[in-house]
C-alpha cells in the first residue's frame, strides 16, 4: 500500500512516455523491415545485410537505414499508394459499369429498339429483366 501512494503524477507521466516511445520504436522497426523486404531495387544480399545490421545493432541500424534509404522509403510508399488508388478506381469503374450505367444504357437501347419496332413488348420485358437482374 505504501508503494501505491508514492506513485505520483510524474511517475505515471514517465511510464506513459516510455510506453509511447517503446511503441514508436516497434512501429519504426516494422516499417523499416517492411521497406527492406518490399524494395525491388535491392538484391537478396543487400536485404540480408540490412536485416542483419538492424537485428545486431538495432538503434544504429535503423537510424543508418533511415538516413541512407529514407528517400527510397518515401518513393516506395508513394508508389504503393498510387497503385492502391489505381486499383480501387478500376474496381469502382468496373462495378459501376456492370451494375449502374451499363444497365441504364442497355435499357435505353432496348427502349429505342422497341419504339422502332425491332423487338416486341414481350421481348423488351424479357431483355429488361435480364439487364436488371
Amino acid at each position: 500500500m505504501l508503494e501505491a501512494s508514492q506513485f505520483g503524477t510524474g511517475q505515471v507521466f514517465l511510464s506513459m512516455l516510455w510506453f509511447f516511445l517503446f511503441f514508436i520504436w516497434i512501429w519504426l522497426l516494422i516499417v523499416v523491415f517492411g521497406d527492406i523486404f518490399r524494395s525491388d531495387d535491392m538484391g537478396g544480399w543487400a536485404k540480408a545485410g540490412w536485416t542483419i545490421f538492424v537485428i545486431i545493432l538495432p538503434y544504429l541500424g535503423v537510424f543508418v537505414y533511415l538516413i541512407a534509404r529514407g528517400k527510397k522509403m518515401g518513393e516506395h510508399a508513394a508508389a504503393a499508394a498510387a497503385q492502391q488508388d489505381a486499383a480501387s478506381r478500376e474496381y469502382i469503374r468496373n462495378a459501376v459499369q456492370s451494375n449502374g450505367s451499363g444497365a441504364a444504357d442497355e435499357l435505353t437501347r432496348l427502349a429505342d429498339l422497341r419504339e422502332r419496332g425491332v423487338i416486341t413488348d414481350a421481348e423488351f420485358q424479357q431483355a429488361k429483366a435480364k439487364a436488371l437482374g
